[in-house]
């Protein structure tokens, strides 16, 4: 008599993907509304001449009190001081995260700022480094000169149709926001943003180690950061540096974008996709759907940009994440899906000492 068990691992190998493409879908959809989320902002900032303080914190109000009136962190098990304290800590970093971020934005335009985020990759090279098998060193110090290259390359403007070296095409006969080439200093503060941001998001880990405590957790954080911005916003309007955006007109979608798909709805999105997809945010195909949403933004908001130079900086900043963490995939690779008691498989995959 045959084993039915070639036909049942048949079943698995179907099943799970079909199981989560809903949840690919909706990761794709919230990472396509925040990258949209950015541009307005930076079309407001840039046109407007606001302030970033300002502007972030204004998002930051309503955000925190959504935060709070939905994971309500008052309620349920109390939380412990070595959860509360870390939390609120993490609130100043997130605060400096958005600070930086939002210059970023204004500063080196929506698309460099966006692939700088991932920049936050080398936190976890340094943990596999300290903490990790050491094998494999010269694969991961490529891996690192590749996304610096990639970077560079962006400082340089190779992803706009007016400095790319790689772009045959001209710009002749068509009408583009041009953002200017910069240097490898100017691209610091976004870099510098994304190391931030994965170090808050590091830390959010280690502190809650279940997805509903670290919601609670997250209000918390979110509250905290709004307070760290409170005095620097306060700052700019006893300065006067924001006169001009005062007398303008109330930029409604971008607050509401913002507020609603930059901070709140991405929140949820990541959680499912590194809960359920076990995809984490520094990783080659989280830029790859970052990278997607990114071209359909820059032809509707017609930047000035050169989809072959992106291509390129991308697939190499790609390149470098993939090979600089490898040692994180090939612990989780070829790990078996085991069949419960229950009924439910159970995979015994292995994080990474500090995914990113």
């Amino acid at each position: 008599m045959m084993s039915p068990k070639p036909d049942s691992d048949d079943r698995i190998s179907r099943s799970i993907p079909t199981r989560h493409t809903p949840l690919q879908i909706i990761h794709v959809i919230g990472n396509f509304m925040r990258v949209w989320s950015i541009y307005s902002m930076y079309q407001y900032l840039s046109q407007q001449g606001a302030s970033v303080a300002l502007f972030i914190f204004a998002c930051l109000v309503p955000s925190s009190i959504i935060f709070l009136a939905l994971q309500k962190p008052w309620k349920g098990r109390a939380l412990s001081n070595s959860q509360v304290i870390p939390s609120i800590i993490n609130g100043g970093i997130t605060a400096l995260y958005f600070i930086l971020w939002g210059k970023g934005v204004k500063s080196c335009g929506p698309l460099r700022a966006i692939l700088a985020e991932y920049s936050g990759a080398v936190l976890g090279v340094l943990s596999a480094l300290l903490y990790g098998r050491r094998g494999r060193i010269w694969k991961k110090v490529g891996g690192l000169i590749a996304m610096v290259a990639a970077l560079f390359f962006l400082s340089q403007g190779w992803a706009m149709t007016t400095y790319s070296p790689l772009d045959i095409l001209s710009t002749v006969g068509k009408s583009v926001q041009e953002e200017g080439a910069l240097g490898i200093k100017d691209m610091v503060v976004p870099i510098s943003a994304g190391i931030l941001s994965a170090l808050r998001r590091v830390i959010a880990r280690r502190v809650s180690l279940k997805n509903q405590l670290k919601r609670r957790l997250h209000a918390i954080t979110i509250t905290s950061a709004t307070c760290f911005l409170f005095p620097l916003a306060m700052w700019d309007v006893i300065l006067g540096t924001t006169d001009n955006s005062i007398m303008s007109p109330f930029p409604t979608w971008a607050f509401l974008s913002t507020i609603l798909f930059g901070v709140i709805l991405i929140f949820y999105v990541d959680n499912i996709a590194e809960e359920r997809l076990h995809l984490v945010f520094s990783s080659p195909r989280h830029l790859m759907v970052a990278g997607g949403c990114i071209i359909v933004m820059e032809i509707a908001y017609k930047m000035d940009f050169s989809l072959v130079g992106f291509l390129f900086c991308s697939s190499l900043l790609g390149l470098g994440i993939y090979h600089a963490t490898s040692l994180d995939r090939t612990k989780k690779s070829y790990q078996p899906l085991d069949l419960s008691s229950d009924g439910t498989f159970e995979s015994h995959m292995q994080t990474s000492p500090l995914p990113t």
